[in-house]
């Protein structure tokens, strides 16, 4: 087991009014940045001697103190955390899972995840697949809400990676982008860790695994669009790495549409939704026991509602059309004479 480690590194002067999260994930490479903001919510990193804050904004030239402690076998507990269930039955739990909740203990959430609710309701749910991952047959990102799949013993969690790996599962997701893409379309490259920037994935890698994405729009507004994504593969960040390389980003993804700005009805929205517009709508699958087809739904959260409204209503007329006056009649043009050429 690694001992602990403690850093220190001061602030270069060019890094004034950067936030301390973003300068010292560059100062020290070897760690994530949301492995940096967990060392911070939980204490072990100080500017000048006192308790840092993610979002500070540095002045330049403080002492910055990092301290790594030893690793700890992490062993998830369960919580008492609210959980909505869309279907559960001896072999399997489908539940719509919140935004802001992570799926599974990691760097940075020990507690709180899904997997520490989950293991309060479904008592014999632990040691399924693992302890750090009980179940999971498949993930989420944290701020991505919708249908989860978990498996409650080893037989349904290995049918139900079988059928994810093998495309036999029907995957829906609804989003909000920036800009209005084609009615619909189909993306397919190669797709891997992006070279330089090691948190975010690409499909413009010339090595790598295939990604598939299928995409439809739902509902055109002024400078964005609803669209229903099918994923025929299950990449890591794919649908926000596709449609952001697509030209259309995920409204309010700060990591792949970042340099995207809005304004008017697309900037209420993003105020609205404030997180990542991706909802995993849809999961129909062939049950693993009874090899009935089951076809799920999670209905759209609250701020994804709130964001579409307020395109909606954006794109509605303010008022009555007014009657268009009768265009002044024009002269009837001469009949043409000669031949046709």
């Amino acid at each position: 087991m690694a001992a602990p480690d403690t850093r220190e590194h001061r602030a270069l002067p060019e890094a004034r009014g950067e936030r301390l999260d973003a300068y010292l994930a560059r100062a020290f490479p070897g760690l994530t940045r949301s492995r940096l903001q967990g060392l911070i919510a939980d204490g072990h990193v100080l500017s000048d001697g006192k308790p840092a804050k993610a979002a500070q904004r540095l002045r330049g030239g403080e002492l910055l103190s990092l301290h790594i402690p030893a690793p700890v076998a992490a062993i998830p507990q369960a919580e008492a955390l609210p959980v909505s269930v869309l279907h559960e039955d001896r072999d399997l739990v489908v539940v719509d899972k919140a935004a802001g909740m992570v799926v599974h203990p990691g760097a940075g959430h020990a507690s709180g995840t899904l997997v520490n609710a989950l293991l309060h309701r479904v008592k014999d749910l632990a040691g399924v697949g693992g302890e750090l991952r009980p179940g999971i047959v498949h993930r989420l990102d944290k701020d991505t809400t919708g249908c989860l799949v978990v498996a409650k013993h080893e037989q349904a969690l290995v049918a139900l990676q079988k059928a994810f790996k093998t495309r036999e599962v029907q995957k829906t997701y609804l989003a909000l982008v920036h800009g209005v893409p084609p009615a619909e379309g189909r993306i397919e490259t190669l797709y891997g860790r992006h070279p330089i920037h090691r948190q975010k994935f690409t499909g413009k890698v010339k090595e790598g695994k295939t990604a598939i994405t299928l995409f439809r729009v739902r509902e055109a507004f002024d400078g964005a669009a609803l669209v229903e994504v099918d994923l025929l593969t299950g990449r890591t960040h794919q649908i926000r790495v596709h449609l952001a390389e697509a030209g259309h980003p995920l409204l309010c993804d700060a990591l792949y549409g970042a340099g995207r700005k809005a304004k008017g009805a697309v900037a209420d929205a993003q105020e609205a939704v404030g997180r990542q517009a991706l909802h995993a709508w849809r999961l129909a699958f062939e049950h693993p026991r009874t090899h009935k087809a089951l076809d799920l739904e999670a209905p759209l959260p609250e701020d994804f509602q709130k964001a579409l409204t307020r395109l909606r209503e954006a794109s509605v007329p303010a008022g009555p059309p007014t009657k268009a006056k009768p265009a002044a009649k024009k002269p009837a043009a001469k009949k043409a004479t000669g031949r046709k050429r």
